[in-house]
C-alpha cells in the first residue's frame, strides 16, 4: 500500500505555514514571512517544509491550503477556511479539545470543536489589534524591550493594573504614561497581557468556553499571555508543541482525507 504525501498552507497576515504529511506522520514543516507577493512567500514557506522532508514537491499528492490568503497557494488543488482547518488540525493533536483559541499577528479565534474535529460554532476578534500578537509587540517596544523578555516580565508582577484602552494607539499612550509614572516594568507587562486575556476571554464566551482549551497561533509562545488566560480562565490551557502551525496541519489533514 502506497502512503500519501500531502501538505497544508497557511497565508496569514503575518506568516505561512507549511506543513507536509506521510500518512498521518508529520515529516517536514516550514514558514515565511508575508510579505507583499502571499504566492512568493508561500513558495519559500513551501521549499523550506520541503526541504526538512527531505522530498520534491512533485512527490506531494495534494495541496490544501487555508489562510487569510488562501486563494494565492501555489500547488493547492483546495481550500478549507481558517476555521475549519483550527478544528480539524487541533483534535488530531488531542481528541478531548472542545475549544480552541487561536491568536497570530493581526487577529484571534475562538473555536468550539466537535469530537469529530469540526468548528460547531466560532467567533473573531478582528476590528482591534488589542487582541492579537501586534498588540503585544508594539507594548514591547514602548518599554524598549525585546518581545520574549517583555513577556517574561510579567511573571515577576506581584500587583495587577487595569489597562482601560480598548485600542492599541490608545493603549500605548497608557503605557507611556505609566513608565512616566515609574510603575515597575514587570506590572507594565502583566496589565498587557491581561488586557488582551480578558479581549480573548471576553471573545471565545459568545461561542462557550468547554474543557479542554487548546491555545494556537504564535502568540502560544508568549508566557506572559499563556499566564494571564489561564488566570482569566480558571484552567490550564493546553499548548501544543508547534502552536503556530495547527491551522496548516489541519489542511493537511484535509488534503490527505480527500
Amino acid at each position: 500500500m502506497i502512503t500519501a504525501i500531502t501538505a497544508g498552507i497557511d497565508i496569514g497576515a503575518k506568516t505561512v505555514k507549511v506543513v507536509i504529511l506521510k500518512g498521518k506522520d508529520v515529516i517536514g514543516r516550514g514558514m515565511a514571512t508575508t510579505g507583499l507577493d502571499q504566492k512568493e512567500s508561500a513558495e519559500k514557506a513551501f521549499k523550506a517544509a520541503l526541504k526538512e522532508a527531505k522530498i520534491d514537491q512533485k512527490d506531494i499528492d495534494r495541496v490544501t491550503a487555508t489562510g487569510v490568503g488562501r486563494m494565492e497557494a501555489p500547488y493547492a488543488s483546495s481550500q478549507i477556511t481558517e476555521v475549519g482547518a483550527d478544528a480539524r488540525g487541533a483534535n488530531f493533536l488531542n481528541p478531548a479539545v472542545r475549544t480552541l483559541i487561536d491568536i497570530g499577528g493581526e487577529e484571534g479565534r475562538g473555536i468550539k470543536v466537535s469530537p469529530q474535529g469540526k468548528a460547531v460554532d466560532f467567533a473573531i476578534n478582528e476590528k482591534c489589534a488589542a487582541g492579537a500578537g501586534a498588540f503585544t509587540e508594539a507594548m514591547a517596544r514602548a518599554l524598549e524591550r525585546p518581545l520574549k523578555e517583555f513577556a517574561e516580565l510579567a511573571l515577576k508582577s506581584t500587583k495587577s493594573i487595569p489597562m482601560n484602552a480598548q485600542c492599541a494607539v490608545f493603549a500605548e499612550s497608557e503605557v507611556v504614561s505609566l513608565i512616566h509614572a515609574k510603575t515597575p516594568h514587570e506590572d507594565i507587562s502583566r496589565a498587557v497581557h491581561d488586557s488582551i486575556a480578558d479581549r480573548i476571554i471576553s471573545m471565545v464566551r459568545r461561542v462557550g468556553i468547554e474543557k479542554e482549551v487548546m491555545l494556537a497561533g504564535g502568540v502560544a509562545y508568549n508566557v506572559g499571555f499563556v499566564n494571564s488566560i489561564n488566570i482569566g480562565l480558571k484552567l490550564e490551557v493546553i499548548v501544543p508543541e508547534y502552536p503556530e502551525y495547527v491551522g496548516a496541519l489541519g489542511a493537511a489533514l484535509v488534503a490527505a482525507e480527500k
